[in-house]
């Protein structure tokens, strides 16, 4: 499975692509970061945002998109422009066809080090050592785009099969499923 990993943000949306499947040995394809001048108009940002994850798109060619999902934050003018980029980012994915999975920070944090509340120095160390690189990626946001992909690749087999778990009950007992409010838009 090849998945691109976006930590949205408007000053700097985190991209990073990584390979492979649960239990076994990830690769890395890329990382970087999109960025946009702070005092740029915001349509313009938005679009400059919108044609870096389509040059992602482009070149990696991913099979699934995982995103950080948004939460509230003190600052609203940061999270208004978070919400913004990640939207762009859902936006580029669904014109392709490409399926979206959403994860809470405190979830790649949990997947990546084990805890929930690991700080940014951890999950770049994590993501380190669990790709093999040489040094953490830089800025943070790169890191938490790889650590995003890497959740999502080690997550999904288990969401697939709870899902279809409960296609199955609901084909056996007549019943329509429940309206998913899990990670997957």
């Amino acid at each position: 499975m090849r998945v691109l990993g976006v930590d949205p943000g408007l000053t700097r949306c985190g991209v990073g692509v990584v390979e492979g499947v649960a239990g076994r040995p990830l690769t890395m394809r890329g990382v970087g970061v999109v960025r946009t001048p702070a005092d740029a108009e915001l349509g313009l940002r938005l679009v400059a945002v919108e044609q870096g994850i389509e040059q992602w798109l482009d070149d990696y060619r991913p099979e699934c998109v995982a995103v950080e999902r948004v939460f509230s934050q003190h600052n609203v003018r940061t999270v208004m422009g978070t919400a913004q980029a990640s939207a762009v980012a859902m936006l580029c994915a669904a014109r392709r066809g490409i399926p979206v999975a959403l994860h809470t920070p405190s979830e790649v944090k949990a997947a990546v080090t084990g805890s929930g509340r690991a700080d940014k120095a951890q999950v770049g160390a994590m993501v380190t050592r669990l790709l093999r690189l040489d040094a953490p990626p830089k800025p943070a946001d790169a890191a938490d785009a790889l650590a995003l992909a890497i959740c999502h690749i080690w997550r999904a087999p288990a969401q697939n099969r709870l899902q279809q778990a409960v296609a199955l009950h609901s084909a056996q007992h007549g019943t329509s499923a429940p309206v998913s409010k899990g990670r997957t838009a």
